[in-house]
Formats: structure tokens, C-alpha cells, sequence
């Protein structure tokens, strides 16, 4: 053998001599198919995510979300509803094979396999493909979950009034309450009528009281009475707290109608 030729020298006999580098190649070598996280990629992200943080402000500026009154657990008529992002599993829970006996299904089983689905949908189509056609089963799943959370939320906020909802339900500011809890005829009314017409005379089972146009006899008479679909005999009291419950809701409703 003749020296220089034929004999490598390494410093571990373990370690070929023919390894080749790990330091990742140059960007310049793939043009158009890669390019460097900092600062190129992440401006972009930041561009998108400007761009799209506009877009949410103007609408919020243009569509305010409707704010409604403090919770009243007196109030029996009204009818809560999920925030918009959890519509679709409340409208969920409507079926028959989601309610009653098969509540279960609907709080839990039916929403886990769904998102249990999409965790493991990247597992179930993992090949080098990156585009729709190529991923059937991930695309598959995530059009049919797309569109089915698209049209439970469209089922449950379709028949709802938000106008009119709203409207019964005004929000009042703390510290500007109308009613005045040390008015005599406040406690007739607490235990006669709060229940229906709401601890600010704004309606829930029975109608506002805000700006009513009956008068003080006719309100008498139809807490003894009733009208309409209000049956008799809602108050039961001496003549004298019946006349101070019409004071009160005379009074209260000018009172909360100059503050709208």
C-alpha cells in the first residue's frame, strides 16, 4: 500500500469517514419553495392577522352585541340562550335522540366523538399530499363538521327575535333603577307582581308596565280582576295596600318611561 493512498484517517473508528454534513442547505438553493421564518413568514402572519383584527373591529362597530338585563331568577318567561360560539350544541340538545333519557348523549358522547374525530383525522390521512384532493378523509371530516355546526347555529338563532328580545330586556345601569324598593306599595308588588312583569316593570310573562295608560282605578281593578290572559285575584292585600300598588306602578313606570 502506498502511503497517502487508500488510508483515512477519523478520530473515532466508529464514525465513518464518508458522513455527511447536517448543516442545513441554503435557502437561495430551493427559489420559490421555502423561505426564512424570521422575518419573512412571520410578517406575513402579522399582515393577515392586522388585516383580519380590522375586519372584527368594523364589526363589532357596526353589529354591537346586544347587551341585556342583570339575571332575574324571579323572572319565569324569559329564556336563556348560550353565547353564539355554543348555539349549535344547545340546538343539539333538541333532538329526540339528544334529550330527555339521552341527555348524555347529547352533553357528551355525540360532541366528543365529533371532536375526538377531528383530533385523530390527521392521523387518518397522513400521507405527503398536502392538497384537498389529496386528503380525503381530513377534508371529508372537517366539511361535514364545518357544516354541520353551521347549520345547528343557524336553527337555534333563526326564530329568535333579537330586536325584540332586547327590547324586554333592557339593561340598566347599577345605581339607576327606577324603582324605589322603600315606596309603600313596593312590597305589594313584589309579592303580586314582580314574578310577571319584572323587577323594573319590563315585562317577562305578563306585559311592560313601562308607560302604561291605565289608570290608577283601572289598575286596581284589574289586580283584583284580571284582563286578558291574566287571571283574578293575583293580589291579595287590604284596599288600602291595593291602592298603594297602583301608586307604586303609576309612579315607577313615569318614572322608568322619562328615563328612556
Amino acid at each position: 500500500m502506498h502511503k497517502g493512498k487508500g488510508m483515512k484517517f477519523v478520530g473515532d473508528s466508529r464514525i465513518t469517514a464518508d458522513r455527511t454534513s447536517k448543516v442545513p442547505k441554503d435557502y437561495s438553493e430551493y427559489p420559490g419553495r421555502t423561505e426564512a421564518f424570521w422575518p419573512n413568514f412571520l410578517l406575513k402572519e402579522w399582515l393577515a392577522g392586522a388585516v383580519f383584527l380590522v375586519g372584527f373591529l368594523c364589526l363589532v362597530l357596526a353589529h354591537p352585541s346586544p347587551l341585556e338585563g342583570m339575571a332575574d331568577p324571579t323572572d319565569a318567561a324569559y329564556i336563556p340562550l348560550p353565547d353564539w360560539y355554543f348555539l349549535f350544541l344547545y340546538e343539539l340538545l333538541k333532538y329526540q335522540f339528544a334529550s330527555g333519557d339521552w341527555t348524555i348523549l347529547g352533553i357528551i358522547v355525540i360532541p366528543g366523538l365529533a371532536f375526538g374525530g377531528l383530533l385523530i383525522a390527521p392521523f387518518l390521512d397522513n400521507g405527503p399530499g398536502r392538497r384537498p384532493r389529496q386528503r380525503p378523509i381530513a377534508v371529508g371530516m372537517m366539511l361535514l363538521a364545518l357544516a354541520s355546526v353551521i347549520w345547528l347555529t343557524y336553527s337555534s338563532a333563526a326564530h329568535v327575535d333579537w330586536e325584540e328580545r332586547a327590547e324586554q330586556n333592557k339593561p340598566i345601569p347599577p345605581g339607576e333603577s327606577v324603582v324605589d324598593q322603600n315606596h309603600p306599595g313596593f312590597a305589594a308588588y313584589e309579592s303580586s307582581c314582580l314574578g310577571c312583569h319584572g323587577g323594573e316593570l319590563e315585562g317577562g310573562a305578563g306585559p311592560t308596565l313601562v308607560g302604561t295608560e291605565h289608570s290608577k282605578e283601572e289598575i286596581m281593578d284589574i289586580a283584583v280582576n284580571g284582563i286578558g290572559a291574566m287571571p283574578a285575584d293575583q293580589f291579595q292585600g287590604s284596599d288600602e295596600e291595593l291602592e298603594q300598588l297602583a301608586d307604586f306602578i303609576i309612579e315607577t313606570s313615569e318614572a322608568a318611561a322619562e328615563q328612556e
